[in-house]
């Protein structure tokens, strides 16, 4: 793929996450990778979603975090994307926002629980929250530290970034991913509906139990893997 041809894609799911609800201002990015090209693109720091331009779009070196062919300044998020493209071979698109219900439960340092087939026909298992990056962490490489805290935490838990595509930043907020840019995005919009789906549950039953483990993991199967059925071959 071209740089020309990456910048578009990423450009116009940049746009479509602008018209989705879930951020505010310029709160919130996508980017797309080409790993035959080693370089991934994302959307410029701070420039309105309406605004956006392909030819703004910045390439980002995968190895380096170097920018090539770029007019301005790449997100500032544009290192914890490099860290979740390095540590995850088969994610081609990231999304990170700030929409308000997944980040309430960032806020509250809380996983998302499954509490029913909406969540788990999308992700398997709770949408898991991170440990807090440590001081020196944050004063040094900060964004890069973000994403290799994410990486870190699915090593540790054996969690399959491809059947839990998405994770909470405690004090922070929601980061998705997916084989595309589209799809990464749809995981954003997919994530904050369970998000608020949760919120409610939890405040007219404060103790309700998750879903049970078979019932979430049959809707799972149902839509991902080698025996899905849902929707047309």
């Amino acid at each position: 793929m071209t740089h020309q041809k990456l910048r578009e894609r990423v450009c116009r799911v940049n746009r479509s996450l602008g018209r989705s609800g879930l951020v505010l201002l310029t709160w919130g990015n996508v980017s797309g990778v080409d790993r035959a090209s080693g370089v991934f693109a994302i959307k410029p720091s701070g420039v309105p979603y309406d605004e956006l331009r392909p030819e703004a779009v910045v390439v980002v070196e995968l190895d380096s975090g170097d920018t090539v062919d770029a007019a301005g300044r790449p997100s500032s998020d544009a290192p914890t994307h490099r860290a979740l493209y390095l540590s995850f071979p088969e994610v081609g698109g990231i999304v990170h926002t700030h929409s308000e219900f997944a980040t309430a439960w960032a806020q509250a340092a809380q996983p998302i629980p499954c509490l029913g087939t909406t969540h788990a026909d999308g992700f398997a298992g709770r949408i898991p929250i991170t440990r807090n990056l440590r001081a020196t962490e944050i004063e040094d490489a900060y964004e890069w530290h973000t994403g290799m805290v994410v990486a870190e935490y699915f090593d540790d838990h054996e969690i399959d970034p491809g059947a839990t595509p998405g994770v909470l930043l405690p004090h922070h907020g929601p980061f998705t991913w997916g084989v595309d840019p589209e799809s990464a995005l749809e995981h954003a919009v997919v994530l904050e509906a369970v998000a608020r789906m949760a919120w409610y549950s939890r405040v007219l039953a404060p103790g309700g139990p998750e879903a049970p483990e078979c019932l979430a993991r049959k809707h799972f199967a149902r839509k991902h893997g080698p025996n899905a059925y849902y929707g047309q071959k």
